[in-house]
């Protein structure tokens, strides 16, 4: 054991954003404390986990798991509490599991979602969910792809992850990861975090799983209240309690704040109770009671799992107020605009695309990028004040070539690109909620100096609802949930000929 920050801090200490670290597509994570907090050998670390599933039995449960709390120190100290939560696995089909843990070296901004393509431990790789990470990493700027806390470095790597990834590999077998750390748990950066949570999950067949130890360093008696404090809160399903209690030093727990995202968006997501399972503390393993430090596992339970719907993003239908919506000869020409003109900037040539008379008026459109189905650069212009083939262009290009969240487009990736294009209607303002159709309106918000947008297909492809919608926006502007309610709040929609 290792001495931990051992409750949440309520101050901010930020990482040089200039210095980002981004991770890499195809990079895989490699164990870092395999042979130190569990065996490193694949042979003795199956067997270590299945006599640690053998030896705890399965609670019954009022329902099925859509989240768990387990810990996460060495296996000899934490095992059997951990295999209590994941016992309850064996036998579910879960498609992704979403792990959200602390880090314990230095503070960052928000939560950082890996977006390498796995993560590996002695058992083999748990691949990455491109698409699920991608979605998440989308909605909220502090909920954001990076290799912060995942990267191995120099040093020893973070563990607070990487140790649910075997116990998860046996019960299971087969099944994606999104990688969360959380660097600040700040209350706001927890609440943006189950708030992303709860939106992006909507639909899918996932499991949440928040890392946590308790109290540290402690007598056994000052240990039990300050980890009995954090049990009854977690009980009543409360995470503001949580939070409150963590704040006021009344309760410790280094992962505190993946606790409170889980429960917050398992709320969101059809949570009805959360089930107590087992606690512990490492006296019991080193029979020294003076500095203990305390385990304790959880599930929370609903009536039932989603489904993953196989969702596909349609073009909306045309409102009967646009008269001049784009034939198939004006999409098929656009789409060639886009293409030339990532190709001209690979080429580094001048590339001046074909005038269409039809094409001169001044509208505003995104052109996003996919490799693989998978996004590669979304770039767009609201309001614009050019020809809307120029505006295509301009868009392609920035798309390839600019989007801060990926490196510039290489040669090599060019033959293999999608291209999508949004064409916006003019911005109209917005004065009752009642006149937002959720499929056809795009949504913007302004208030002060932040902004945000999302596409109307947005909204349709996550199966949001209206508020859903509201609140994912103002999300994207930086902004809380509610700030659409904020009578200085500018809310505009727009509808998008998507092709």
């Amino acid at each position: 054991m290792t001495r931990a920050n051992i409750s949440i801090t309520f101050h901010t200490i930020f990482y040089d954003e200039s210095k980002v670290m981004r991770g890499n597509r195809t990079e895989i994570r490699k164990p870092a404390v395999a042979g130190m907090f569990y065996p490193g050998n694949a042979a003795e670390l199956a067997k270590t986990i299945a006599g640690f599933y053998a030896e705890v039995k399965k609670t019954p449960l009022d329902g099925v798991p859509i989240a768990v709390i387990a810990p996460h120190a060495g296996y000899p100290y934490s095992g059997r509490v951990a295999a209590s939560a994941f016992k309850l696995l064996e036998g579910e089909e879960i498609e992704t599991v979403v792990v959200v843990a602390p880090f314990h070296a230095v503070f960052f901004r928000g939560s950082s979602v890996y977006e390498g393509a796995g993560y590996e431990t002695p058992l083999g790789v748990v691949p990455i969910d491109r698409a699920l990470s991608e979605r998440i990493a989308g909605i909220h700027p502090n909920v954001y792809f990076s290799n912060m806390g995942h990267s191995t470095g120099s040093t020893r790597g973070e563990h607070s992850l990487e140790v649910m990834l075997p116990f998860l590999q046996i019960a299971l077998g087969k099944f994606k990861l999104v990688a969360i750390v959380m660097g600040e748990q700040e209350p706001e950066a927890i609440r943006a975090l189950g708030e992303t949570l709860g939106a992006a999950l909507k639909g899918t067949n996932t499991l949440m799983v928040a890392s946590t130890d308790l109290s540290h360093f402690h007598n056994v008696k000052k240990a039990e209240k300050l980890d009995s404090a954090v049990r009854v809160a977690v009980e009543r399903y409360d995470p503001d309690l949580l939070l409150n209690i963590l704040a006021s030093g009344r309760g410790e727990a280094c992962g505190g704040g993946a606790m409170a995202a889980v429960l917050m968006a398992s709320k969101r997501l059809g949570g009805k109770k959360v089930q107590l399972l087992r606690y512990a503390h490492s006296g019991e393993t080193t029979g020294d009671m003076t500095e203990v430090v305390g385990y304790f596992s959880a599930a929370v339970v609903a009536d039932k799992r989603a489904v993953k719907k196989d969702s596909t993003i349609g073009t909306p239908a045309p409102s009967k107020e646009d008269k001049e919506r784009l034939s198939d000869d004006d999409r098929r020409l656009l789409l060639q605009i886009a293409r030339e003109a990532v190709e001209a900037e690979l080429m580094q040539k001048e590339y001046h695309p074909p005038e269409a008379n039809r094409l001169n008026r001044e509208q505003g459109a995104f052109v996003t990028i996919k490799i693989d189905g998978q996004l590669r650069g979304c770039i767009g212009q609201i309001r614009a004040r050019d020809p809307l083939y120029k505006v295509v262009a301009d868009m392609a290009r920035a798309a390839a070539f600019e989007d801060p969240r990926f490196p510039a487009l290489s040669r090599e990736e060019f033959d293999r690109l999608d291209f999508e294009i949004s064409v916006l209607s003019p911005l109209e303002r917005v004065r009752e909620i009642s006149e937002i159709k959720v499929g056809r309106d795009g949504l913007m918000i302004k208030l002060g100096m932040h902004s945000g947008l999302l596409l109307p297909q947005v909204a349709a492809e996550y199966g949001w609802d209206v508020i859903e919608f509201l609140e994912q926006t103002c999300l994207k502007a930086g902004l809380s949930k509610n700030s659409f309610k904020d009578k200085f709040a500018e809310l505009y929609k727009f509808t998008a000929d998507v092709f």
